[in-house]
């Protein structure tokens, strides 16, 4: 019989206990203020600009034109985001924060501080700063550069 190393073994498998908590444990923070992490995400990525064409904001995250469109109608239905028809071409709009919308950023970015400090709060800067370059490493490695909104 063949030697199967034990799940405990796998650097992955203590990687998403610990990925898995810290997303679920956000994503309820989150859910308490009416929005998903995925809108959150969106939010954020539109916090710094004036307006932004939805293609932009595809290429920003990593998304296709089609999850941006949804969640766009999500946040326009929610009063967190508006969309501006281009007048020089009637196919094109830029999407923008209403002032709901940049009001909550602020909100919702204080929640993922608190919720960074609760899982990472116990390790020292050293532990913290090694772990996050690390963590940045293999992604670029692995050309992990869409960002995760689940």
């Amino acid at each position: 019989m063949p030697t199967v190393s034990d799940v405990t073994a796998h650097t992955g498998y203590w990687l998403r206990i610990v990925s898995n908590a810290v997303s679920q444990d956000f994503a309820r923070k989150v859910a308490d203020e009416g929005v998903t992490v995925a809108e959150w995400v969106f939010l954020r990525a539109l916090h710094d600009a004036d307006a932004m064409a939805p293609s932009v904001l595809a290429e920003k995250m990593g998304m296709t034109k089609g999850a941006i469109s949804k969640l766009a109608e999500r946040l326009l239905e929610k009063g967190l985001l508006s969309r501006t028809d281009n007048p020089g071409d009637k196919r094109a709009h830029s999407l923008s924060l209403t002032e709901a919308g940049r009001k909550k950023v602020p909100v919702l970015a204080a929640l993922a501080d608190e919720n960074d400090a609760e899982y990472f709060g116990t390790l020292t800067a050293r532990e913290r700063e090694a772990l996050d370059r690390t963590l940045k490493n293999l992604a670029a490695r692995r050309g992990l550069m869409n960002t995760p909104v689940d």
